[in-house]
């Protein structure tokens, strides 16, 4: 068993990954590592990640850093259009953390970020959806994107669409009520 990771877990994870990493590449975290990072809670299970483009060098990189750098990480390749459609242009919406040589760190998209907690709908995941809530201004956005992509959900079997619209719909009038 792997220890939680916090956030000077996480600097030394892109610290070690931006000096292993020889080529160009973006990386981009999610759920609660995206949590811990804006300070919305001190600890993660798992480093969530989706890296482009996808090649050897990163998953090399995860392999050195796991069993050679003794950080005892959980990785997860994990990303919001794992459990949900691609927002349209959510890599312009990700936040840029830091580069480390060659390596871009950002943020996914926190409307993506936040549509899938939403969908799954656990409580933590509802914590961290309302902190990242107040990280992207226009909330209504969140319905716009979301009807965007729902014909796109066919792709996506496991996710009851019409469910998931009025859990989107209640957590958006919620939102705007606390305001």
């Amino acid at each position: 068993m792997r220890d939680n990771s916090d956030i000077k877990r996480m600097e030394k994870f892109i610290s070690e990954t931006g000096t292993f990493v020889r080529k160009p590449l973006n990386v981009y975290f999610s759920g609660g590592t995206t949590a811990v990072m804006l300070g919305i809670r001190n600890t993660t299970i798992d480093i969530d990640l989706k890296f482009e483009p996808d090649g050897m060098q990163m998953y090399k990189a995860i392999q050195h850093l796991k069993e050679n750098l003794n950080l005892n990480l959980n990785i997860e390749l994990a990303s919001p259009d794992n459990f949900i459609p691609p927002l349209p242009q959510w890599r312009k919406r990700s936040i840029f953390i830091t580069q480390k040589g060659k390596v871009n760190f950002l943020h996914y998209d926190l409307c993506a970020q936040i549509i899938s907690k939403v969908q799954r709908g656990w409580k933590q995941d509802v914590t961290d959806a309302e902190g990242f809530l107040k990280k992207i201004g226009d909330i209504n956005m969140l319905m716009d994107l979301f009807l965007k992509v729902k014909k796109d959900f066919i792709k996506y079997p496991a996710v009851n669409v019409n469910e998931l619209e009025k859990k989107l719909t209640h957590f958006i009038h919620a939102a705007n009520e606390k305001k």
